[in-house]
């Protein structure tokens, strides 16, 4: 409902291979964590933005989505609703090209302010569902 297969695979394939991972913290039980690593295997650069900064997957973390000293591609956003209108606004102000918001994550304002600011955004899905399906074996 809130992205249609085109923009999910624009996103995934065309759009740029450093992701910010908002939530990505080393808690291997947390959904963020395999997310990444899926990420990785599809060859992502991904960079964990989370309070802790810790380094996750082998890449520096950072506290705010501001504090990464290189561009971003692709903001995913693991936090609740209510704070990742917030996120998406950061990422927004941050100059990345697209978000998604996770499996869960609805902010319906939000997605029209990313969107009218002429970014890509995906909310409620899930791109380690959406890249093996989109992509050929590895």
């Amino acid at each position: 409902m809130y992205a249609d297969d085109e923009t999910v695979r624009r996103i995934l394939q065309d759009t740029g291979d450093t992701w910010a991972v908002v939530g990505l913290s080393g808690n291997t039980s947390r959904a963020a964590y395999g997310v990444a690593g899926v990420l990785k295997r599809f060859g992502k650069r991904v960079v964990p933005v989370h309070p802790k900064a810790e380094t996750v997957h082998g890449e520096q973390g950072y506290a705010s989505l501001a504090d990464i000293p290189f561009p971003v591609d692709v903001v995913d956003v693991f936090v609740n609703s209510d704070l990742a209108g917030a996120v998406a606004d950061e990422a927004v102000a941050a100059g990345a090209k697209a978000v998604w918001f996770q499996l869960g994550v609805i902010d319906e304002q939000a997605y029209d302010r990313t969107r009218a600011a002429g970014l890509s955004m995906v909310m409620d899905r899930c791109p380690a569902i959406e890249i093996p399906r989109l992509s050929p074996a590895r």
